[in-house]
Formats: C-alpha cells, sequence, structure tokens
C-alpha cells in the first residue's frame, strides 16, 4: 500500500513538475524570437498538459497494458489502481497549469 501511495504522489509532482519547468524553460525561447513570454507560456502549458500526463505515468502503452489484462484476467483492483494513477498524474498537471495561468494573469 506505501509503495502505491508514494507512486501516486511521485506521478503528481512528476506532471506538476513537467507543466511548470517546461513553460518556464520553453518561455525563454520567446525572448530570442521577440516574442510576448506570458502568452507563450500560456501556450505552452495548456499544450504540454496532455505530455505532462504521459511522463507522468511512465508511457501510455504500459498503462493500457495493464487495464487491458486487468478488465480480460477479472483483476479489476489494477484498472482501478491505473486509473487513480492517470488520474493523479491529471490532477499535477492542472495545478501547473492553473499556477502557469495564475502567474501569467490568464482567466
Amino acid at each position: 500500500m506505501e509503495k502505491f501511495v508514494h507512486t501516486l504522489i511521485y506521478n503528481f509532482f512528476i506532471a506538476l513538475g513537467v507543466i511548470l519547468g517546461g513553460t518556464l524553460i520553453g518561455s525563454l525561447g520567446s525572448i530570442f524570437c521577440h516574442d510576448p513570454p506570458l502568452k507563450i507560456m500560456l501556450d505552452l502549458a495548456e499544450k504540454l498538459k496532455i505530455w505532462a500526463l504521459v511522463s507522468a505515468i511512465g508511457g501510455t502503452f504500459v498503462a493500457i497494458r495493464v487495464i487491458e489484462t486487468g478488465f480480460l484476467d477479472g483483476q479489476i483492483s489494477n484498472v482501478i489502481k491505473q486509473f487513480l494513477f492517470i488520474l493523479s498524474a491529471f490532477y499535477g498537471a492542472h495545478l501547473g497549469y492553473l499556477i502557469i495561468v495564475f502567474l501569467a494573469g490568464g482567466e
């Protein structure tokens, strides 16, 4: 059970880090291109959300395979765990997005 909770926490913070790091470092490129950095940050945060999810759960094929075998073999607990891992990563990515929107003064 402890490993499960640790994985949930790791997924949350990995996704959060991908969004925050990707948008902050990615917006540095806008300085060189003479584009508005805050607008680029908002665009990047929105585009990186799905990639933050994928990187947090370690690739989509493993998660899909576990879900598939869980349904086929009747191991619903594994399916629920995978959905919770994905949900945890989603919340981390969404929190990162909300932080970027707040910092950039967006909607």
